[in-house]
């Protein structure tokens, strides 16, 4: 098994011996530097809501959506992907900081995959925007790892008992992408069609593609 799969059983669990006077969730974290600045005039915060919404649910989901739609409809884009995502991501200009090294796992009927960092919050950026809160969060990071069923099904996800879960550690030097299963009655749509399908939590695997016509 690759060494960044995480065995949920041999994960050592988190403690909870206090290192530091600041919140220890990082959404707590972010929180209070974000009030600090706004106090002090340092920042507006109208402005930042709309960068944060349009870089975590327009520019960066979008990206990731059309790499995945055209791995759905392009056999030879897939495989190339599959083997080695650098060169073509850097071709479609979705690489740098927070993106190199990318790896690509795909769903299938026997295997589902999860991204965690379980370190920090190590994600994508070019593919999928600023992380989410609950990315971040440490009940998340934690409780993927242990209970990665019982996450998925409070994200909505149920998957049959003969689909195994796989948990994929992000790091500051791999960070993967999830290639949600294709619905079906999707075949010929184009992909724009198909990318509309494609949502940010399902190419973290805690949900998945859209259906169509819904």
């Amino acid at each position: 098994m690759d060494s960044n799969c995480l065995s949920v059983l041999a994960l050592p669990m988190p403690h909870d011996h206090p290192h530091t006077v600041l919140p220890a969730d990082p959404v707590l974290r972010v929180k209070a530097l974000e009030t600090l600045l706004v106090k002090k005039g340092l920042v507006d915060p109208a402005a930042l809501q709309a960068i944060i919404d349009t870089y975590e649910h327009k520019i960066g989901p979008q990206n990731g959506a059309r790499v995945v739609a055209k791995m759905w409809s392009d056999p030879a884009f897939r495989a190339a992907m599959v083997d080695d995502p650098m060169p073509l991501l850097s071709e479609l200009g979705y690489y740098g900081r927070q993106g190199e090294h990318m790896v690509v796992v795909e769903n299938t009927p026997d295997v589902h995959n999860i991204v965690v960092c379980t370190l920090c919050s190590c994600y994508p950026w070019p593919l999928l925007g600023i992380p989410p809160g609950w990315y971040k969060s440490d009940a998340y990071r934690s409780r993927v790892v242990r209970e990665p069923r019982k996450v998925l099904a409070e994200f909505g996800v149920t998957l049959p008992e003969s689909t195994s879960v796989r948990v994929w550690d992000s790091t500051a030097e791999v960070r993967y992408l999830v290639v949600p299963e294709r619905p079906e009655g999707t075949d010929g749509f184009s992909e724009n069609a198909l990318a509309a399908l494609v949502t940010r939590d399902s190419m973290v695997g805690v949900g998945l593609a859209k259906e169509p016509n819904t």
